[in-house]
């Protein structure tokens, strides 16, 4: 008897569920590209607990007639495709036909569709056709799912909580929002809204509504293109990041995508500007032609395979970098809100400074001492002290904020505080520069730049250095060695636990070996697979931090000024190699209205 049978249609929609659905929110994301398939401009998504029990997504799209309405649960079967060489240049978000009846096979499903014509309602219960008939619906397509996995329990126990399954639903809604701000999304959970976005296809609205009004003012807009690709989108100015990379969003040809490599460039674009293990906040869009993109590897189609990769990476790395170059600034100092000791006859106690309110029909009264004086000639109550707005003398006319070419304010310095910080004034305010980190970043370009010579020049040393680094660096010296000579650092092995240096670039001069090589030996042992520019980058990053001036020193006018010329000479004058701000930035008005003039 055979072995070999063929599994049967209902079985195979089961198999195929486990690939197409893992949770609720890739049912959402199924259905949501469908909807935008079907041309939708509304698309509104309820769902309870998660979406496990129920689960409903409505569009205004072109709908289907009756005879599509229950083929479209048939496996394989789709409207998306017509032959062979259309599944090479797929530009639609389905295309597989795998998605209805795979979560049919595993569910409770209602379909009502209304396509202008015919009206009809289909119901399949867990891959069983339960009913097909015409019945009045709005125009467009509404789909309940409910009790999902109920009867393939092993896969129910696998789902989170009904917080996590409705934050990633929510989500879901919010990258498609992003993607598309031409389609008005709204999301209702358990009963109540948690998502409504209007559809007036502005990014920066979508962007404010998700992120917070903190992205005011700090949203900026970029577009760029070749003979191939367009690619266009916001990020927030990386003085406001996040803690992951969840916030970087990417699609491609209007599909929401995760790519690796993508993320990595729009990570080193930024990486001069963030902070260790900060993440800034993107939304990149891509265009290109069809045939280069590749959407037929994964059944969730989460992921893509592309063409000409190395030349978008290009494109991403190039855009963005000019971006950030022009838009940078010196992050702003927040003021919390001010607080003002208030004292009566016989109390005393803090409270927030009351808003001002304008007084009808009388004079303003004149805002007196703090301490409200009672005395016998005088009998007077202790009510709450009445503030007015002095009226404001007119600001002189100041001229326009002036930069230097790489961005940096020119500025005056004035004066050092606690040793640790430059200050210096400008047309817009004040500037308080952190000494060390300014000079880090001018001590890291230089070295990287000295390290791009074509031609290294190298000095020996009076007397070779010998560096104790342990056993296990001398187990796997040829690797270390391997490392060092990326570096432009000739090792030799001495000992058994030690190495020597000869000689070293004349670039280099200044450096103390000892530290510098304690920093190796930790990148060595920590990240030894890392790629050159990584352990570059780490390299470079050390010898800046030790060549520059510390905390806690005392300088002249003459050596202040030196680091701010040496800040007009940075290419990115705004961040440490680290990420830390180089110098922040008090507004002529923040000043005014702290000192309440």
């Amino acid at each position: 008897m055979a072995k070999i049978q063929r599994l049967s249609e209902h079985l195979m929609n089961m198999i195929s569920a486990g690939e197409v659905v893992e949770r609720p929110g890739g049912i959402v994301k199924e259905l949501v590209e469908n909807s935008i398939d079907a041309q939708a401009t509304e698309i509104e998504v309820t769902i309870r607990d998660g979406g496990i029990t129920y689960l409903q997504v409505r569009d205004n799209g072109v709908g289907m007639d009756a005879e599509d309405a229950t083929m479209a649960f048939e496996r394989h079967a789709t409207s998306k495709l017509r032959s062979e060489s259309e599944l090479f240049a797929i530009q639609t978000m389905g295309f597989r036909g795998e998605a209805l009846p795979s979560i049919a096979s595993v569910s409770e499903v209602t379909l009502k569709t209304n396509d202008g014509n015919d009206s009809t309602i289909v119901k399949i219960e867990y891959g069983k056709l339960m009913e097909a008939k015409p019945m009045y619906s709005p125009e467009g397509t509404e789909i309940t799912v409910e009790n999902l996995f109920q009867k393939t329990p092993a896969r129910l126990k696998h789902l989170k909580s009904r917080q996590y399954e409705t934050a990633i639903v929510s989500s879901i809604i919010e990258k498609y929002a992003l993607g598309h701000p031409e389609i008005a999304f709204s999301l209702v959970a358990d009963g109540k809204e948690m998502l409504n976005f209007n559809g007036s296809n502005q990014l920066e609205e979508v962007m404010t509504s998700i992120y917070g009004r903190e992205v005011i003012g700090n949203l900026v807009e970029f577009k760029g293109e070749d003979y191939d690709f367009r690619i266009s989108g916001a990020y927030v100015l990386p003085n406001i990041t996040r803690a992951s990379n969840n916030y970087i969003t990417l699609f491609v040809n209007h599909r929401l995508v995760r790519h690796y490599r993508i993320n990595k460039v729009i990570m080193e674009a930024f990486s001069d500007y963030l902070f260790n293990e900060r993440y800034p906040i993107v939304v990149l869009n891509v265009e290109s032609d069809a045939h280069l993109v590749d959407v037929n590897v994964h059944p969730t189609k989460w992921e893509i395979r592309l063409s000409k990769e190395q030349q978008l990476e290009d494109l991403i790395r190039r855009t963005l970098l000019e971006s950030l170059h022009k838009s940078m600034n010196a992050p702003e100092v927040r003021f919390s809100a001010p607080k003002e000791k208030v004292e009566f006859a016989n109390f005393n106690f803090d409270e927030p400074l009351p808003t001002p309110k304008p007084v009808q029909n009388t004079a303003p009264a004149p805002v007196t001492a703090p301490v409200t004086q009672v005395t016998e000639e005088e009998p007077a109550p202790a009510p709450a002290p009445t503030y007015r707005e002095e009226p404001k003398p007119e600001e002189p006319v100041r001229e326009k904020e002036q930069f230097h070419q790489n961005g940096l304010p020119v500025m005056t310095i004035i004066g050092q505080l606690h040793g640790n910080y430059i200050l210096a004034e400008s047309e817009s305010g004040l500037y308080i520069i952190d000494q060390h980190a300014a000079q880090e970043r001018y001590n890291y370009e230089l070295f990287q730049k000295r390290f791009l010579e074509k031609e290294v020049e190298y000095q020996p040393l009076l007397l070779p250095y010998v560096k104790e680094v342990g056993t296990s660096v001398i187990n796997s010296f040829n690797d270390f060695a391997e490392m060092c000579a990326k570096l432009q650092l000739n090792v030799e092995m001495f000992g058994s636990d030690s190495v020597v240096v000869r000689e070293i670039p004349t670039w280099m001069h200044d450096i103390d070996l000892d530290i510098y090589f304690d920093d190796l030996v930790d990148i060595f042992k920590n990240d030894r697979k890392a790629d050159l520019l990584v352990i570059r980058d780490h390299a470079l990053e050390s010898l800046a931090c030790h060549a520059s001036v510390k905390f806690n020193t005392k300088l002249t006018m003459e050596e202040m000024q030196t680091i701010l010329n040496h800040m007009k000479q940075c290419v990115n004058p705004y961040k440490c190699p680290h990420g830390r701000p180089t110098f922040i930035h008090i507004t002529r008005q923040q000043l005014v209205k702290e000192f309440l003039r």
